[in-house]
C-alpha cells in the first residue's frame, strides 16, 4: 500500500510540475521563435559564421543549412571518436572502429543516442563532454527550429519564409537549453549525481571483491541528456547507475527534464498562432496518450500473470531497480518511450510481454506524447491535419486546419512523413530477420527474440535510442545498417516537415466559418485521438502480434 501511495504521489507530483511549466517556459520559447531583438553574443555568433541575422530563409535554403550543420556534426564526431585515444582525459581508452564511431556518430548527431558501447569502458571524459554533450544541446536545437518553421508556415500568409536556421538555433541553444541545463545540472549534484574528472578507481565491495569504477562529469550531461531527450547514458546502465540516477528525488527530476519542453511547446504553438487554444487541444491528446500508456504498463507490471515470487515482490522485479520498484521504473518507462529521450532505469526486455509490448508501441506512435524535444509537436501536428482531412472526407468539405487548406500537397508531405518511420522499421527489422549471420545475434528465439529486434530498428527509425536488449548490436551489420536507418529516420521527416511549412506559409488563409471543423474542442480531440491510434495501430499491428502479443498468448 506505501508503494502504491508513493506512485501515485509521484506522478501527481509531476503532473502538477508540467502544468505549472507550461504557461511560463511555453510562452517564453515562443518569445525566443519570435522577437526580433539579438544579445550581442548572438550577434557575435552571426558575425563568426558570416551569417546575416535579420534574414530569412526559404524552405529549401532553411533545408541545405540544416542538412550541411549535421553533415559537419557527424564528420567532427566521427573524427574525435577515432582519434580520441589521442587527446586528453581519454582515461587510456582505444579508438572506435570505423563501423561503431559512424554508428555512434550518427546516433548522437540525430538525438537518438543509440548505443552500442559502454559508456564507461569505451570513451573518455573528453569526447563526452565535447563530443557528446555538444550533440545533445545542438541535436535537440535542430528539432526544435524544424517544429518552429512548421508553426511559421500556419501563422505566415503568402511568403516564402520561414525563418533562419542558424538564428534559430542559436537562440535556442542560448536562451533555453543551455541555462535550464545549467540550473538543474547544479540540482543533480546536490542531490547525488557525480561530476568530476576521476579516472578509474579500485572500490572494494560490500562482498570483499575489488571493482573497477571511473568518475565523470556526469551530472552536466545528464541535464542535457533528459532535458534534450537524448537519453545517451554515460555509464551502460544509464538511469539505472547510481552515478547518474541515486535516489528516487534525482529519478523523478529526470523524468520531469525530459517532459518539460515536450508538454510546454503546445503552449508556444498557441501562442505563436494566436489561438492558445488549439495548443490546449494539442496537450490534451498529448496528455491522454501519456496517462493511457502509464496505466497499461503498470498495471502489467503490477499484476501480470507469472511466478508466486513476483507477486510476492509486489509486482515483476526482474529487470528493475530495488532503489525505484514497479511504480517509478513504469512511469520511467512509458515517458522515455513516449518522448524520444530512450533513457532507461530499468530493464525493457524483462519487462512483461504487455508492459514491454506497450513500450514499444509507444516509440511505434512516432514519439508524440509529449514526444521528442520539438520533434513531438511537429509529428502530431501532421497527424492533426490527417484527422482534419479525414473529418472533411466524411462531410464532402475541402479540409481546412488554422485557416490552412489541406491539398493533395500538403496531404502528400503528411503522408510521405507518416510512412517513413514504419517503412524504415519493418524492412529493417524484415532484413535482418532474413539474415542468418544477423538471426545469431539473437540471445532468445521465438516471439521475444523477433521483439528484441524489431525493438531495435523501431527505435532506430524513431530516434528514440533505447534498446530491449537481449540482442548483440555491436556488429559491422547491425552498426552500419542502424547508421543509416537513423539518419534516414531523421532526415526523411525533417524534408518533409520543412517542405510542409513552405507550402502552408505560401498559402493565403481562408476565412473561418460555420462550416470549419472547431480543431479546439473535445470531439476533435477524440477524433485526433483514434486517428492517432487507427493509423498507428493498423500499420504495426502485423509486426506486433508477431511479437509482443504472440509472446504475451504463449
Amino acid at each position: 500500500m506505501n508503494e502504491t501511495l508513493a506512485g501515485w504521489l509521484q506522478i501527481l507530483a509531476l503532473i502538477g510540475a508540467l502544468a505549472l511549466s507550461y504557461r511560463p517556459l511555453g510562452d517564453y520559447m515562443a518569445h525566443v521563435l519570435t522577437t526580433g531583438k539579438h544579445w550581442r553574443v548572438e550577434r557575435a555568433v552571426y558575425r563568426a559564421g558570416g551569417v546575416d541575422g535579420d534574414a530569412e530563409q526559404t524552405w529549401g535554403a532553411y533545408l541545405r543549412s540544416v542538412l550541411a550543420f549535421s553533415l559537419v556534426s557527424v564528420l567532427f564526431l566521427y573524427g574525435f571518436l577515432r582519434l580520441q585515444n589521442h587527446f586528453l582525459l581519454s582515461l587510456g581508452m582505444k579508438a572506435m572502429s570505423p563501423d561503431l564511431a559512424f554508428n555512434t556518430a550518427v546516433s548522437f548527431v540525430t538525438t537518438t543516442d543509440w548505443q552500442a558501447y559502454s559508456g564507461e569502458s569505451a570513451l573518455g571524459h573528453l569526447v563526452q563532454m565535447v563530443g557528446l554533450v555538444v550533440q545533445n544541446f545542438v541535436g535537440a536545437a535542430v528539432a526544435i527550429a524544424v517544429m518552429a518553421t512548421l508553426i511559421r508556415g500556419f501563422a505566415r500568409k503568402k511568403t516564402a519564409y520561414i525563418g533562419n536556421f542558424w538564428v534559430d538555433l542559436t537562440r535556442i541553444v542560448l536562451r533555453v537549453l543551455l541555462p535550464i541545463s545549467f540550473i538543474f545540472a547544479i540540482v543533480l549534484v546536490a542531490g547525488g549525481v557525480i561530476e568530476n574528472f576521476h579516472g578509474f578507481q579500485s572500490i572494494t565491495t560490500i562482498a570483499g571483491d575489488h571493482q573497477s569504477l571511473t568518475g565523470g562529469p556526469v551530472a552536466s550531461q545528464e541535464a542535457i541528456k533528459e532535458l534534450g531527450t537524448n537519453g545517451g547514458g554515460f555509464y551502460n546502465a544509464n538511469s539505472a547507475h547510481p552515478f547518474e540516477n541515486p535516489n528516487a528525488f534525482t529519478n523523478w527530476l529526470e523524468l520531469y527534464l525530459f517532459t518539460v519542453i515536450g508538454f510546454s511547446l503546445p503552449r508556444a504553438f498557441g501562442t505563436m498562432i494566436g489561438d492558445k487554444r488549439q495548443g490546449y487541444a494539442i496537450v490534451a491528446v498529448m496528455g491522454l496518450i501519456w496517462a493511457t500508456s502509464i496505466a497499461i504498463i503498470t498495471a502489467n507490471e503490477l499484476h501480470s500473470v507469472g511466478s508466486s515470487a513476483g507477486h510476492l515482490a509486489g509486482g515483476m522485479m526482474e529487470g528493475k531497480e530495488q532503489r525505484f520498484g514497479v511504480w517509478a521504473s513504469a512511469l520511467f518507462a512509458a515517458s522515455a518511450t513516449l518522448t524520444s529521450a530512450g533513457a532507461v532505469n530499468s530493464f525493457h526486455d524483462s519487462f512483461t510481454p504487455g508492459g514491454g509490448g506497450m513500450t514499444m508501441f509507444n516509440i511505434m506512435l512516432g514519439e508524440i506524447a509529449p514526444g521528442g524535444t520539438g520533434s513531438g509537436l511537429y509529428g502530431i501536428l501532421i497527424l492533426a491535419m490527417v484527422a482534419v482531412f479525414v473529418a472533411g472526407l466524411m462531410v464532402g468539405r475541402t479540409p481546412e486546419y488554422l485557416g490552412k487548406k489541406l491539398t493533395g500537397r500538403e496531404m502528400k508531405f503528411a503522408s510521405l512523413y507518416i510512412l517513413t518511420t514504419p517503412v524504415l522499421a519493418l524492412i529493417g527489422a524484415g532484413i535482418a530477420m532474413a539474415l542468418p549471420g544477423e538471426r545469431a545475434s539473437m540471445l532468445n528465439s521465438g516471439p521475444h527474440g523477433f521483439s528484441e529486434v524489431l525493438y531495435a530498428f523501431t527505435s532506430a527509425a524513431n530516434n528514440n535510442g533505447s534498446a530491449f536488449a537481449g540482442l548483440t548490436v555491436n556488429t559491422v551489420w547491425y552498426n552500419v545498417a542502424l547508421g543509416v536507418v537513423l539518419l534516414l529516420g531523421r532526415f526523411l521527416p525533417i524534408i518533409f516537415v520543412l517542405g510542409l511549412a513552405g507550402s502552408l506559409a505560401n498559402q493565403q488563409p481562408v476565412a473561418i466559418t460555420k462550416g470549419s471543423l472547431p480543431t479546439h474542442r473535445p470531439e476533435f480531440i477524440g477524433l485526433l485521438f483514434g486517428v492517432i491510434l487507427l493509423v498507428i495501430g493498423l500499420t504495426y499491428f502485423p509486426a506486433l502480434a508477431l511479437g509482443p502479443i504472440a509472446e504475451g498468448l504463449h
